[in-house]
């Protein structure tokens, strides 16, 4: 399973971007997504996450509110929905996913992910 994230690039403080994340190679019944991000000269973080059947939804505190993490089952994609954007956003911006069924707390954890993208850049110029 391959996953590839795309939607990143530079945006200006307030204003909004949204990341997509989809699936390739074999299937794979997956019960739930994140995003995690890396900040410059930072450990990499917790975003958002959702569960695939459910779409229950978890958020850290540092985008609630602001983010909106959405799956679509017809086109095996994830969206993460990025508004009011902060220079603190900046950061390397990584999908995720499990087909392993875990709790709703272990869902914050990179290491329940065995499914990882490469990554893409979001700036968030002041």
């Amino acid at each position: 399973v391959q996953l590839q994230a795309s939607g990143g690039g530079l945006v200006q403080a307030g204003g909004s971007l949204g990341l997509s994340c989809a699936a390739s190679g074999r299937t794979f019944g997956s019960y739930a997504w994140g995003w995690f991000r890396q900040a410059p000269g930072k450990e990499r973080e917790f975003v958002a996450a959702i569960t695939w059947r459910a779409g229950r939804a978890f958020y850290a505190d540092s985008v609630k509110g602001r983010f909106s993490i959405s799956r679509d089952s017809r086109r095996d994609t994830v969206t993460l929905q990025m508004n009011s954007l902060k220079p603190e956003d900046t950061a390397v911006y990584y999908c995720a996913a499990t087909s392993v069924s875990i709790g709703s707390r272990d869902l914050l954890y990179q290491i329940m992910y065995p499914y990882w993208g490469p990554g893409t850049l979001v700036t968030v110029s002041s």
